[in-house]
């Protein structure tokens, strides 16, 4: 193949990325991390094709590259942080390839994108928003209204939080966790201490922090703006002792790690999952069938792409996942137990020292918490 003359490939943002494979436009990906990190975690959609060569089964030449990818596709070359897909990207196209890109900040990048989709305007003129962390499957949450926010389950992105909040006019007044997590470090506490917000955390999962918190426990409202915007503490436990779900505007139930789209929660992430199986299924069977069928799910989480709906938003009515979700439909409990104790997803990449970070006996650098927190979720019992 003769070379071409001064090709460029080009640069791909995670969220250039991020409105491709939410616009479920066809993309072909070369990932060229190491087998193993490939097989735990990768870049996922609905036409999203990939192919996974080393790099360095590359360094020598592309030609292996060139052979496996099929002719007339744009290219993406993705890697952990940028740099080897850079230099693969290079080579494909100075071997004469068209339309290669490589992703900006790799793997990282895409692990931390946060995307902003408006769920619904609320009565009174509120807007509630869902943050959707695509590369990590974690989903925040935002309520607007009279000039004022909450943010539910922070991610530790903060700033965009901020500079969103900002830009609807509203100050962030509340800070909230559904639960202590396990899967990713919270930016709860931290945007609350630089905004001046109330920071809310259940108080059965904070026996062992290391900071005050305002107890977000049933019986109490916590209002945002003029327009009284109500969240209703729901007490839910089963994937924490302590799990809160949040009612918002009698019509969206925010549940946490509790229930998902396709799954519901683990409750093995504290090490208390015989004792917490009871639990779990209270919630699920009895309490949540308490409530009413038309309330709207917005989990904390997603499992698979194929939980994203119009636009990438993660929802479904309470009534249709009782139809439907397979963690809701285990009629004996003995089942139940065995499905949601044994042959379980591996757990989250350092889960134990992530609910440390939450707990606030441990303060990892920035880098520190980036590495972990890479990888899938993995906080539901589907999730494989």
């Amino acid at each position: 193949m003769t070379a071409s003359v001064n090709a460029n490939p080009g640069v791909m943002t995670a969220k250039e990325l991020t409105r491709r494979i939410l616009a479920k436009e066809e993309l072909l990906i070369l990932d060229v991390r190491n087998e193993s990190d490939f097989n735990d975690w990768k870049i996922e959609g609905e036409r999203v094709e990939i192919v996974n060569i080393p790099y360095f089964d590359l360094l020598d030449g592309v030609d292996e590259a060139l052979a496996r990818l099929p002719e007339g596709k744009e290219v993406l070359v993705v890697c952990a942080k940028e740099g080897s897909s850079q230099f693969v990207a290079e080579q494909l196209a100075e071997a004469g390839r068209t339309g290669v890109s490589y992703l900006e900040g790799g793997m990282k990048s895409w692990s931390e994108h946060l995307e902003p989709v408006q769920i619904a305007e609320l009565d009174g003129g509120g807007a509630l928003y869902q943050f959707v962390r695509i590369g990590k499957g974690c989903l925040s949450y935002m309520v607007v209204s009279g000039g004022e926010a909450a943010v539910i389950d922070t991610p530790r992105m903060t700033g965009i939080l901020e500079s969103f909040a900002g830009e609807q006019g509203a100050v962030i007044k509340h800070t909230l966790d559904t639960h202590l997590h396990a899967d990713h470090i919270s930016g709860g506490k931290a945007l609350a201490e630089r905004t001046g917000a109330a920071y809310w955390l259940p108080p059965k999962d904070a026996e062992k922090v290391t900071f005050s918190y305002e107890r977000l426990e049933e019986g109490r409202e916590i209002n945002v703006g003029s327009t009284t915007i109500a969240i209703e503490p729901v007490y839910s436990p089963g994937h924490t002792i302590g799990s809160t779900s949040l009612i918002i505007d009698g019509k969206y139930l925010l549940t946490g790690d509790i229930l998902f789209v396709e799954s519901i929660g683990r409750p093995d992430l504290a090490g208390q999952a015989e004792d917490w199986v009871d639990d779990l299924r209270s919630t699920l069977y009895s309490r949540y069938k308490g409530l009413s069928e038309d309330l709207i799910v917005l989990p904390a989480h997603f499992g698979k792409i194929s939980e994203l709906g119009e636009d990438g938003k993660v929802m479904a009515r309470l009534a249709d996942l009782f139809r439907h979700n397979p963690g809701l439909n285990i009629q004996d409990e003995e089942s139940f137990r065995r499905t949601v104790t044994e042959n379980l997803p591996p757990q989250p990449h350092a889960y134990q020292d992530i609910r440390q970070a939450n707990m606030g006996k441990i303060h990892p650098t920035e880098e520190e918490q980036r590495e972990m927190e890479i990888g899938p979720n993995r906080c539901a019992v589907h999730d494989k």
